[in-house]
């Protein structure tokens, strides 16, 4: 298993091209990243001094795009047989 040693989050300036080729709104991507709401996702985009994307709500991010429905069930069946409880919004 690799582990990740080290890790520059991405940019505000990238993070909003993000959006803007997803066509997202901030709730969207906050939906996307796992957070409550807009409000939440500009904390990482903008301010005086925007907070820095973790590298695993980045691997959320990015395996959420990426995997296919199936695969991501499979993770949340591990995520479950781990002892987790997962409910969907939809």
């Amino acid at each position: 298993m690799k582990t990740i040693k080290h890790y520059s989050p991405p940019t505000t300036v990238a993070l909003e091209a993000l959006k803007t080729r997803l066509e997202l709104t901030g709730n969207g991507m906050a939906d996307l990243a796992g957070l409550s709401d807009g409000r939440q996702w500009r904390k990482y985009t903008g301010g005086a001094k925007p907070r820095e994307v973790s590298a695993q709500m980045l691997f959320f991010i990015a395996a959420r795009l990426t995997l296919d429905p199936d695969q991501l069930e499979a993770i949340y069946a591990q995520m479950r047989e781990m002892g987790a409880e997962i409910d969907f919004a939809e």
